[in-house]
């Protein structure tokens, strides 16, 4: 595995791809599960109290039977332009509900108009070898084996079974290049962008893929933006690493990402722009101090701790701190310490 981003970060990553999916959509009714923490993020001019208060959900209380209806209920608060609400399992065996919350007036992330080309579809082949690569990862993750090499631009994991998948992809990937990449930004069907945006990583041709994800990091649906983000960080690995002098993944909708109401999108540009810091690359670490501290340092304090984790570990970079600064902190339970050092460094004027 190649640095930081092999075992600890896919170890990270881990953690962030199984949502409760489906729970909050549902409502489930008797043994409907219980939430553990209510995380508010976004809100900078509306109370967090006043949010929480709306929602109506404290930790110990069934999660909301109508994740649309409590949306709405939030939305209706004076200042709050959009609310979206995900269920994560779990802390303490609870769920941790997350409450995104995009201001009026507050830092927007844009996304494009919804592709409508319904002409557009994989081959079944293409469909059938990335859902055996779904099922292969969801084993891989209850064993804990979630190794990776990112070292020829996209992902090959150490779990034989993902790995053969994986290799599946790439030979797919280079017999149907042209019609991913086309897939990933015009397809009407929002399942058949998803698939198409995470087998692109996989082309040969990294510039062009490159090209479409980032487009694809825009798109209205989450997993679209979830799997681009994924293909997209072992293109930038590539480039980052001198693997190809001539690539380079261009990080702004990545750093605007992290503005995102929607967790999976912020999770993804963290660890991914954790990449970039990391190896020096003052264009990325500028346009986070610019547009996304004030995200990061909401995230760094969340409770479920591997979500904070990314977002502290690229602060920490951001604000000139050593890695064994970072992780005798975390270890030690003096996380608040350390922000507040980092806030007070990085954000000097904003500090209270």
């Amino acid at each position: 595995m190649e640095g930081r981003e092999g075992a600890k970060g896919f170890e990270e990553a881990a953690q962030m791809r199984w949502l409760m999916a489906g729970v909050l959509a549902a409502g489930l009714a008797a043994g409907q599960p219980r939430v553990g923490v209510v995380e508010v993020f976004g809100a900078r001019r509306v109370p967090a109290e006043r949010i929480r208060k709306v929602l109506g959900v404290a930790p110990g209380d069934p999660l909301p039977k109508s994740k649309g209806e409590a949306e709405e209920r939030i939305e209706g608060i004076d200042g709050v332009v959009r609310a979206n609400l995900e269920a994560w399992c779990c802390e303490e065996g609870r769920a941790v509900l997350y409450v995104g919350i995009e201001e009026r007036g507050g830092t927007h992330f844009e996304l494009r108009p919804a592709p409508a080309d319904d002409s557009i579809a994989l081959p079944e082949e293409v469909m059938a070898a990335y859902g055996d690569f779904a099922a292969a990862l969801g084993r891989a993750t209850a064993e804990g084996d979630l190794g990776e090499d990112l070292s020829r631009g996209h992902s090959l994991m150490q779990n034989v079974a993902c790995r053969v998948a994986q290799q599946r992809l790439e030979a797919l990937a280079e017999l149907h290049g042209e019609l991913l990449l086309r897939a990933a930004v015009e397809a009407g069907d929002p399942e058949t962008r998803a698939v198409a945006a995470y087998v692109a990583g996989y082309a040969r041709d990294k510039k062009a893929a490159a090209a479409a994800l980032q487009m694809a990091l825009r798109d209205p649906e989450p997993a679209v933006r979830r799997n681009a983000a994924r293909a997209l960080k072992g293109i930038a690995y590539l480039g980052l690493t001198g693997g190809d002098r001539e690539l380079r993944v261009q990080p702004t909708w990545l750093v605007e990402m992290l503005n995102s109401v929607v967790l999976s999108d912020r999770l993804e540009a963290a660890q991914t722009l954790s990449m970039y810091v990391e190896r020096g690359d003052e264009s990325a670490a500028a346009q986070i101090r610019e547009r996304a501290l004030p995200a990061l340092l909401e995230m760094a304090r969340w409770q479920h701790l591997p979500h904070a984790l990314p977002a502290y570990w690229l602060l920490g970079k951001l604000g000139g701190m050593t890695e064994e600064e970072m992780e005798k902190a975390w270890e030690a339970g003096e996380r608040e310490r350390v922000l507040e050092r980092i806030e007070k460094r990085l954000l000097p004027r904003k500090r209270k």
